[in-house]
C-alpha cells in the first residue's frame, strides 16, 4: 500500500461521505492496510517487528489525516449551513429626534440670567391662588374696577382642598380660590416671609378668562420683578430696567416709560425698549412704585401672624410682563396660539437650541 498515495487521497476528499469511502478502504475491516496486519504471522520475528512498526506508523498517520480532513470538512459544512440560513434579527438604525427647550423657556431663562446677574433671587409660587394674595393684597379689593380687567378662573374648593399661606396657615377665610391671574400674588406672599432688603424676580404661568385670538390667550406666563428697602426710588426702576433691555438687545438698547395706572404701584408707567437693530420700540410690560396700600396689607398680615411690621417707613419698585409678548415682539410671530394650541413642532423647531 503506498501511504502517501493514500494520504493525498485523504486530504482531495471533498465531502464526509468520500472520506468516509476512504477510511473504510485503508482502515476497514477488509481494508488494504488490515490485509497487510493480516500478513505479519507469516514473517520472521525480526521481520515482523520491522514490518509491525511500518504498518503501525501508516495507521497512526492515516487516522491524523482523517480526523484533521473531518474536522476540516465539518466546519466547512457548518459555514455554508450559516451563510445559507442566515437570518438578519437586527432592525435598521433609528435616529432618535433630539429634543430642546421651547422658546417660552429659553427666553424665560434669559431674562432670569440677566436678573441673577443683577443680584436677584428666583422665586415661584402657587398657581392657585387665595382671592386675597390675588387681588385684595394687591390693592384691588372686590369693588375695584381693574378686577374687569382681569376675568378670572374661580374654583369651587371640595372638602380635601386647602389654600395655604405663606406659613403653611389655612387661608380659606381670606376670600374664594382661583387661578392667579398674575404672579404679582408672590410680592404679598414673600414680603410677609421676609424683611427688607431685598430684590426678587418672580415667573410663573397664569390664567386669565379672556377670548382667545392672536395677541391673548387664557394661559400664559409672566415675570414679576419687586425690590424693596429703604431710599427705593424710580431711579432704581429706570436702572434695572436699563439693564434688562441691554442684557435683551445690546449695549444700544434704552427705555422710554409712559405713566399710566395701575393699581398696586403709585405712580405707575408703562415701560417700552427701544431695539436697534430693528430700529423700533418695544412696548412691554407695566412698572411702578409699590402703592402704600400693598405694604399696609403686608403689615396687615404679618401683625396678625404675630410678626412686627416690618415695611413702615420702606419704598419699592415693581414691574412684570409677559414673555409671550417678548418673544412675539422679537421673532415676529404672528400669533400667540402658536406656542400651544396648535403645538406645531414645525414652528417650535424654529426656535431649537
Amino acid at each position: 500500500m503506498d501511504t502517501d498515495a493514500a494520504l493525498k487521497q485523504i486530504e482531495a476528499a471533498q465531502s464526509l461521505e468520500a472520506l468516509q469511502s476512504l477510511k473504510v478502504q485503508y482502515l476497514g475491516k477488509n481494508g488494504l492496510l488490515t490485509q497487510q496486519m493480516k500478513t505479519l504471522g507469516s514473517l520472521s520475528p525480526e521481520e515482523r517487528k520491522e514490518r509491525g512498526r511500518q504498518l503501525n506508523e501508516a495507521k497512526s498517520r492515516l487516522e491524523g489525516a482523517l480526523e484533521a480532513r473531518e474536522a476540516a470538512l465539518r466546519e466547512k459544512a457548518l459555514q455554508e449551513q450559516l451563510e445559507k440560513e442566515a437570518l438578519d434579527v437586527s432592525l435598521p438604525g433609528y435616529a432618535f429626534p433630539s429634543g430642546g427647550l421651547h422658546l417660552i423657556s429659553q427666553i424665560q431663562q434669559e431674562l432670569l440670567d440677566i436678573f441673577r446677574s443683577m443680584g436677584h433671587s428666583v422665586v415661584e409660587g402657587p398657581e392657585v391662588e387665595s382671592e386675597f394674595f390675588n387681588f385684595d393684597g394687591v390693592n384691588m379689593p372686590e369693588w375695584h374696577p381693574a378686577r374687569d380687567m382681569q376675568d378670572t378662573f374661580w374654583l369651587q374648593k371640595p372638602e380635601h382642598f386647602t389654600i395655604r399661606g405663606p406659613f403653611g396657615e389655612d387661608v380659606g377665610d381670606l376670600g374664594g380660590a382661583l387661578l392667579r391671574t398674575h404672579t404679582s400674588p408672590m410680592q404679598v406672599r414673600y414680603m410677609i416671609q421676609h424683611t427688607p432688603p431685598f430684590k426678587i424676580v418672580v415667573p410663573g404661568r397664569v390664567f386669565r378668562y379672556e377670548q382667545t385670538d392672536a395677541s391673548h390667550e387664557a394661559m400664559f406666563f409672566q415675570l414679576e420683578g419687586l425690590v424693596v428697602g429703604p431710599d427705593i426710588t424710580m431711579a432704581d426702576l429706570k436702572g434695572a430696567i436699563t439693564e434688562l433691555a441691554r442684557g435683551l438687545f445690546g449695549a444700544e438698547a434704552k427705555v422710554r416709560f409712559q405713566p399710566t395706572f395701575f393699581p398696586f404701584v403709585e405712580p405707575g408707567a408703562q415701560f417700552a425698549m427701544w431695539w436697534a437693530e430693528r430700529e423700533r420700540w418695544l412696548e412691554l410690560g407695566g412698572s411702578g412704585m409699590v402703592h402704600p396700600n400693598v405694604f399696609k396689607a403686608v403689615n396687615d398680615y404679618r401683625e396678625k401672624m404675630g410678626l412686627p411690621r416690618a415695611y413702615e417707613g420702606m419704598t419699592g419698585w415693581a414691574f412684570g410682563f409677559g414673555i409671550e409678548r417678548l418673544a412675539l415682539l422679537r421673532y415676529g410671530i404672528p400669533d400667540i396660539r402658536y406656542f400651544y394650541q396648535q403645538n406645531r413642532l414645525s414652528f417650535l423647531r424654529q426656535f431649537r437650541n
